[in-house]
């Protein structure tokens, strides 16, 4: 057989040099892909486990809620028999443990007033115009004639604004409907088809105090005019009457027939009167729903307890005997945020005094960390220490003294829970105007004069205001002169309200604010006014003060009758609402309760700058950080592949030079002279 020179050597054998490269690149890379990738999959799992802890978090937070609230801790329920009279609508936590006695002798009605002048078109102008004033209050009739009783004289209700209607000449009865709707009170007017013409009813909101006054100022619209001097156009079709309720054998009155401020936390409808019937309902703690609550934080925390373990820790099968590691269980964030939960389940609660922890209450921490009850001492707390298990867990405020009530503030997530001291040293008060004579009895129509004055109250001043009427006591004018104010149209939009007072038979107008900015001053007065009344821009008018003193031995910034603590102290959060005339030493206390001490434990590892958000940023940092390093290793390997291309591509080279060479040789040993053949 004939053998070339290149085969003899090996050289040209066939070989797949890209079959080659692949395998010696792939053996290369194999290591280094293989830490990559294992690195990214724990990356990975990381991840996907604190998307499962935050998960946890969340949903043991909202089981949290209910324990977090004081109304968990005073829910009642109500015993109520089946009745027609009366309709039990809501029963709160604040209402009144006790067992009544209630009987309904009126209902509530309210005053219908029908002007008698008809119209065959109710979209057809009228032809009247002018100005209507609508006020509310108690009218008291002439019962001379009982089927007929007429209105005597009318008190106006200081708690309601009168308001004005402007009639112009080309309205229409359903206009001026339409305009009385219009304003914000309560008063309704409806145009009626009655025997083929059109009439006007006006309706007051219900209640004998409701009732209406209408008066004209154009005798264009005399038709509308219902007042003591002037009724004759209008018929009262139904008057004004309030409710009267027996409670336990006393009589209560209410305007409305929606009744929620007779017994506290309980309202109920009134459907009809019953006299002489009586029916008894009771009203009780419901200490079920606090029990529960507690049960569903026991099982929530259970749950939580349980995800967390298999997350941070290493568990082992129970039919395989193969332990197995939490996809957190070498990462020190995760087991921290565990320690600090189970920790705050065995320390007493902040600002909570002796009857303070969860194990007062019944509940045991079980030996594979899960918590327990145990019935007993549990039953037990709920029987007779209901009100402390409720300072456990729920937030409480308290103060030594009655003039200084303490309110949790929207900063209070910033409070740290603890008992504070606190003084005050200079008491609120309000702005007030005081007249410079006692009241005597006046007519400002005899003789008439300027009974014109202006008001400045709290920075807003009315428009020129004019006293009308006859006062023979001062109850009289006092009414009057507060109705006047607080109807003006610019101190009702300015929310600037007086109280008119009565002080040693002298009128004192009161600001409703507290404060320095609270200033009460006659801007004018007309002569007539001021000799009436003993009230003048001369009249001593009094500034408001602010609340002064000191939270935890710093200056408290004082704002009306609020005092506030310094910014970032520790009380910082809760609001102190100080009582005219206090002053002197006392102290408070503040506790946010187990549930929201946890909860606020929970929000830090949830917040935006939280433990978890950090880990999580580091987490993706380090899977950046593979990116790259898979970039790195994809060049390097493609460069490596490169490489030995060219080499093997210069062997083949090589080869094919051989081939070549071994071609020219090919027989040359049969044309040489003198060679040994076999």
């Amino acid at each position: 057989m004939d053998t070339s020179i290149v085969s003899a050597l090996g050289a040209g054998s066939g070989i797949d040099t890209v079959a080659l490269v692949k395998q010696l690149v792939e053996i290369e890379r194999a290591p280094q892909q293989q830490r990559l990738d294992s690195k990214k999959e724990t990356l990975d799992a990381q991840i996907s486990a604190y998307g499962t802890l935050k998960s946890s978090l969340s949903a043991f937070q909202e089981i949290l809620k209910p324990l977090s609230s004081n109304d968990t801790f005073s829910a009642r329920s109500v015993s109520f028999p089946e009745t027609d009279v009366v309709t039990p609508n809501s029963l709160g936590t604040n209402a009144q443990v006790g067992s009544y006695q209630l009987e309904v002798i009126d209902v509530a009605q309210a005053q219908s007033l029908a002007i008698n002048t008809t119209y065959a078109n109710k979209d057809s102008a009228i032809g009247v115009s002018g100005s209507l004033t609508i006020s509310l209050g108690t009218w008291t009739y002439d019962n001379t004639d009982p089927n007929n009783p007429l209105p005597q004289s009318f008190a106006e209700n200081e708690t309601q604004l009168a308001f004005d209607v402007e009639v112009t000449s080309d309205d229409s009865l359903q206009d001026i409907a339409d305009k009385i709707n219009a304003d914000k009170s309560d008063v309704q007017a409806s145009v009626l088809l009655v025997d083929g013409n059109y009439q006007l009813m006006i309706s007051a909101p219900s209640g004998k105090d409701n009732a209406l006054q209408i008066t004209a100022d154009d005798p264009s619209l005399d038709l509308f005019n219902f007042n003591a001097t002037n009724y004759a156009n209008v018929s009262e079709t139904q008057q004004g009457q309030d409710a009267h309720l027996k409670l336990n054998g006393l009589n209560v009155y209410r305007d409305t027939n929606e009744v929620d401020d007779v017994m506290q936390g309980l309202s109920f409808s009134i459907n009809k009167a019953s006299p002489g019937e009586k029916f008894t309902f009771s009203i009780s703690d419901d200490k079920n729903t606090a029990e529960t609550a507690i049960r569903n934080f026991i099982d929530g925390y259970n749950s939580l307890y349980t995800t967390m373990k298999s997350l941070t820790g290493v568990s082992t099968d129970a039919e395989t005997n193969v332990a197995s590691r939490g996809e957190l269980a070498s990462d020190g964030t995760a087991k921290n945020l565990l320690a600090r939960i189970r920790s705050m389940i065995s320390e007493a609660v902040p600002g909570v005094s002796e009857f303070n922890a969860l194990t007062n209450v019944g509940i045991r921490t079980k030996l594979d960390g899960t918590l327990e009850i145990d019935t007993e001492d549990f039953n037990a707390a709920i029987k007779d220490n209901f009100d402390q298990v409720a300072a456990i867990f729920a937030p409480q405020t308290s103060s030594t003294s009655s003039g200084v009530d303490v309110v949790i503030g929207s900063y209070a997530s910033k409070t740290v829970a603890g008992t504070y001291s606190g003084s005050v040293t200079t008491a609120p008060s309000k702005g007030s105007v005081v007249s410079d004579a006692v009241f005597a009895a006046f007519d400002t129509t005899a003789p008439a004069g300027d009974y014109t004055f202006a008001v400045t109250v709290d920075g807003t001043t009315s428009e020129a205001l004019t006293l009308s009427g006859s006062f023979t006591t001062v109850e009289e004018f006092r009414a009057e002169l507060q109705s006047l104010i607080n109807n003006d149209a610019s101190i009702s939009a300015g929310k600037a309200f007086v109280d008119v007072v009565i002080d040693n038979n002298q009128i004192q107008i009161q600001s409703r604010q507290y404060g320095s900015t609270s200033k009460v001053a006659i801007d004018s007065a007309g002569t007539e006014f001021t000799s009436a009344t003993g009230l003048s821009s001369a009249s001593v008018s009094t500034i408001g003060v602010d609340a002064a003193g000191t939270i935890n031995g710093a200056a408290a910034f004082g704002s009306g009758e609020v005092l506030l603590p310094q910014i970032d102290s520790d009380p910082y959060g809760l609001n102190l609402t100080v009582s005219e005339g206090m002053s002197g030493d006392f102290s408070f206390t503040f506790s946010r309760g187990f549930a929201g001490e946890l909860s606020l434990l929970i929000d830090s590892f949830l917040s935006t700058t939280g433990v978890i958000k950090s880990r999580e940023d580091s987490i993706n940092s380090q899977l950046g950080s593979i990116v790259d390093d898979q970039e790195s290793l994809d060049r390097k390997m493609t460069i490596k592949s490169d490489r030995l291309t060219q080499q093997y591509l210069a062997m083949e080279q090589i080869i094919a030079s051989f081939n070549a060479t071994a071609d020219s040789l090919t027989g040359l040993t049969d044309r040489l002279p003198f060679t040994y053949k076999k």
